[in-house]
């Protein structure tokens, strides 16, 4: 899976959780064992370019516009350049980053099949930019197009939620969900972001909801990352880019939920194009909330 040697000196004891294994042997490079600890790993680098490259310019930060018309301010740019410096102590590979041009993006995804970087420096830019204090750091590490670890940080909260493949997902060491989903579609709360949907379905959702209420945080990362802690039920998005669910779509998957595209597909990772995504805390309820979704759109 392109991993690389474990570096000398590595522990051998591993903080799993609300457990720990104390004493063990990691597993050799093929197992699972080793990608969590390398989660954690990256959760403590993350940690570090929040609290050294963003924080700083909290409340402070100037916001600009990039060509496609979303925010941009110098703390996504200190960000970026931070985890460039960083990244490579953990994994030995390219990187592709949200504020690269898409040439830049497309060569990364070309060379990157045995290993890439995925990375938002600061997902929920607007939100930074006025002072609204739901914003993340989301990074995930995939191979052939399948994340193998990943972490989505929010400074403000001090809340990391990390997941690695096979390994189930965490909150600062709390298992995910840390609540039971609703077991009904009409009991739900949605996360649902209007601007981005067709009229048509928007006009449906907000005349005949099928769902007990609805919220917009403004993350994208960070309402994956809620929907897999049972913080929402259901969510829709009506364009999202690689880096908006890299990370978030295997914590979700590892706490029990499920997500795909509105159109019905599997949702492939790729740089281009945005894709409509379609989520829910349990198979079920994913089932039950597609279906409403296609039948109105």
């Amino acid at each position: 899976m392109g991993l690389p040697k474990r570096r000398s000196g590595q522990a051998t004891s591993l903080q799993m959780g609300e457990g720990s294994i104390i004493g063990t042997p990691l597993l050799p490079w093929t197992s699972i064992m080793p990608l969590l600890a390398r989660a954690r790993a990256l959760e403590s680098i993350i940690r570090d370019v929040a609290r050294d490259a963003i924080m700083p310019y909290f409340l402070n930060a100037v916001r600009e516009h990039k060509t496609d018309g979303s925010s941009l301010t110098q703390a996504d740019l200190a960000s970026q350049q931070a985890l460039l410096e960083k990244l490579p102590e953990l994994e030995e590979a390219p990187i592709l980053s949200e504020e690269m041009s898409t040439q830049e993006q497309l060569a990364c995804w070309e060379t990157g099949g045995q290993g890439i970087w995925c990375i938002d420096p600061i997902d929920g830019t607007t939100n930074f930019a006025n002072g609204v204090p739901l914003f993340a750091v989301s990074v995930a590490y995939m191979v052939e197009g399948e994340t193998q670890y990943g972490v989505i940080y929010n400074p403000t909260t001090d809340e990391a939620f990390y997941a690695a493949r096979g390994c189930g997902a965490w909150l600062n060491g709390r298992r995910l969900p840390l609540r039971p989903s609703s077991p009904q579609l009409r009991l739900s709360v949605a996360g649902i972001d209007f601007k981005r949907i067709s009229d048509r379905l928007a006009t449906e959702l907000i005349t005949r909801p099928p769902y007990y209420s609805q919220r917009n945080f403004g993350s994208s990362a960070l309402e994956w990352c809620f929907v897999a802690a049972g913080r929402l039920d259901i969510y829709l998005h009506g364009g999202q880019a690689l880096w908006d669910y890299a990370a978030g779509r295997l914590i979700l998957e590892e706490a029990g939920g499920a997500y795909g595209v509105l159109d019905g597909g599997p949702l492939v990772a790729a740089p281009l194009p945005k894709r409509a995504v379609v989520l829910a805390s349990n198979p079920v309820l994913y089932a039950e909330w597609l279906a409403w979704l296609q039948s109105h759109r």
